[in-house]
């Protein structure tokens, strides 16, 4: 159930599509250009210039403008050799860290308090530069674990998006 009230917020709101009329594909994964996609959209679409990001890969790419504005806003980061990646799965921690900063940008609370992400086995598998922001995604109730694990470097899916986004939504309200 939470899964498809997930769904139908994300086609609702404009934020992702179906990859045809009948299918949303769930356990499709996401790349790190879509995922950017979808967080300009939550913030409206704004324009930019679709090359000030500088990164070598995103020019002429579908979410060239889409990651200039993140890049901007200080939403995403490449991976710091000049590349953004926008085709590369995006990882539950590389989720965190944008829906992070997408919160951050947005002016949401994003102060934290907890250890309930040490309670994960796979805790100590988080990148260091993930772990603020997959402490915040746990804490606040907007990315949970698989079968008690955090899976940080495994590619989030469609429907784990989905249910992210929506709960980023109820923390907005």
């Amino acid at each position: 159930a939470r899964d498809v009230q997930a769904v139908r917020y994300v086609c609702e709101n404009g934020l992702m599509a179906g990859i045809t009329e009948t299918q949303f594909a769930p356990d499709q994964t996401l790349t790190r250009g879509e995922m950017t996609s979808i967080l300009w959209k939550l913030a409206g679409s704004p324009q930019v210039a679709a090359d000030a990001a500088g990164f070598v890969d995103t020019a002429g790419a579908d979410c060239a403008g889409a990651v200039a504005w993140a890049a901007d806003n200080g939403v995403v980061s490449g991976y710091g050799d000049s590349r953004f990646g926008p085709a590369d799965p995006v990882t539950r921690e590389q989720m965190s860290l944008m829906l992070l900063r997408y919160a951050q940008y947005a002016g949401m609370d994003t102060a934290q308090g907890g250890m309930a992400i040490r309670e994960f086995g796979d805790f100590a598998q988080i990148s260091g530069y993930a772990l603020e922001a997959m402490t915040w995604v746990v804490e606040a109730g907007v990315l949970t674990g698989l079968d008690g694990a955090l899976a940080p470097g495994q590619a989030a899916t469609r429907v784990q998006t989905a249910q992210a986004l929506l709960a980023l939504s109820q923390i907005a309200e």
